[in-house]
């Protein structure tokens, strides 16, 4: 009995640090990303275009490249070696920022690009550090909810930077990233030390391996209609959370918040502990088909949260601060179950030998597809509206869809589950040896 107690208690004490260390490593790498959309560049076009849209496609466009390049590499990622990774990669972004910073408009634009690049690697080299873990679940929304906190922690510090100290709009993304540089070596240094997954979590959620591309292909051929179904909610997702997210400075402004630097981690703050509870409490479902199914029942009231806010926020039935907070919070109940929990409990359901990195990656970059595809439209076909509206309008009619869509995956996983609990074995028992 004490044996299993400390074995308990052993296996509480890493997820407690392994959720501390990813959270706030990958804190620090949102340091070097996202700085620049808390200022606006007002006054600034190129060829009749927003110089801060174009700014945000050019980025946007990089990790783009990174998520479809990152279907292969992160598949394959070995288990060595990350932690180097993870610093070569966010020096060349910090980089990026130096040369943005001195190298004249519109010239500079491209290394938004760079930028963009290897920093879309790196959600994958984190995560691999927790997966295939009976307390993923609960690290993984810890990691997941750090670009929640993140995101308006870093904006904070770039509006705090611009304010207090007269940094200009150009050098806000480099100084900042100078602020998180030394936490950063030191985040990583300590998720070197988290522990592998031991044999109970194997027994429980599946050995995760490097993955050829024939068990990719395998897998997507055996679940692709469901596959489609989540890539396509989760491209909805995305293309939400980067306009709230890139253009939130310019939504506040219009909302009338402007030059309120604290109001970035107001609402993003609330946000974070809602979804880090929601998320992680699924830690305590030790079936994984109910908590595949519980993860569809989130993104079903995200969606809804997102889409029936909106809709009070249109008919001036709800303040702008609170809808801006309660969309938030539906986008992320949507958005982080896939970068958190979805992907590794439909692999432990299943029982398919691979990794959440190729998933999280195939989803992603058809996630970004979609956000170049809807700020491109914005500006090159000229829709005439501004960023309040534009989001507000799309968000009611994406949500309807969403619902649609993810009631079709509930059930898609529902019937492959069924099918598979008829045989001798159970799907949480079985494993395919094809791999």
């Amino acid at each position: 009995m004490s044996e299993l107690i400390e074995k308990k208690s052993s296996r509480i004490k890493v997820g407690l640090y392994a959720a501390v260390v990813v959270f706030l490593a990958y804190t620090m790498i949102f340091g070097f990303r996202k700085s620049f959309t808390v200022a606006t560049f007002d006054g600034i076009e190129i060829a009749g275009y927003s110089y801060k849209t174009i700014l945000v496609i050019s980025q946007v466009l990089g990790y783009l490249l990174a998520k479809f390049y990152g279907i292969k590499y992160i598949s394959e990622l070995k288990r060595t070696g990350r932690g180097q990774v993870i610093l070569i990669l966010t020096g060349i972004a910090w980089l990026s920022w130096l040369f943005f910073a001195l190298v004249p408009v519109p010239y500079n634009i491209v290394f938004l690009f760079i930028n963009g690049f290897p920093l879309g690697m790196l959600w994958g080299v984190v995560f691999s550090y927790v997966e295939g873990r009976r307390s993923t679940d609960f690290i993984g929304a810890t990691l997941a909810v750090s670009f929640i906190f993140a995101s308006g922690f870093v904006k904070t510090v770039g509006a705090w930077l611009m304010t207090s100290f007269g940094v200009s709009e150009f050098w806000v993304p480099f100084f900042t990233g100078l602020v998180f540089a030394l936490p950063l070596l030191l985040f990583v240094y300590l998720m070197e030390k988290i522990p592998p997954p031991d044999e109970e979590d194997i027994e429980f959620r599946t050995e995760r391996l490097a993955m050829t591309e024939a068990d990719r292909k395998s897998f997507v051929k055996e679940f692709f209609a469901g596959i489609v179904a989540c890539i396509l909610i989760y491209c909805f997702a995305t293309i939400f959370r980067d306009i709230r997210d890139n253009f939130g400075a310019e939504m506040w402004k219009e909302l009338g918040y402007f030059n309120q630097p604290a109001i970035f981690s107001k609402t993003e703050t609330p946000i974070t502990l809602v979804i880090l509870v929601l998320i992680g409490s699924m830690v305590l479902i030790k079936n994984n088909y109910k908590a595949l199914q519980t993860a569809h029942a989130f993104i079903l009231a995200g969606f809804t949260i997102a889409g029936v806010s909106t809709l009070l926020f249109t008919s001036q039935s709800l303040e702008p601060i609170w809808w801006m907070m309660l969309v938030g919070l539906g986008l992320y109940m949507v958005y982080i179950p896939f970068n958190a929990v979805f992907f590794d409990r439909l692999i432990s359901t299943f029982r398919y030998t691979g990794n959440v990195g190729f998933l999280i990656y195939l989803a992603d970059s058809f996630g970004y597809v979609g956000s170049v595809g809807v700020l491109f439209s914005k500006e090159i076909f000229r829709v005439q509206l501004n960023w309040v509206t534009f989001f507000s309008n799309s968000v009611m009619i994406l949500s309807a869809t969403g619902i649609l869509l993810t009631v079709f995956s509930m059930f898609y996983f529902g019937k492959k589950y069924a099918v598979l609990s008829r045989q001798e074995v159970r799907p949480d028992q079985q494993v395919h040896t094809e791999y």
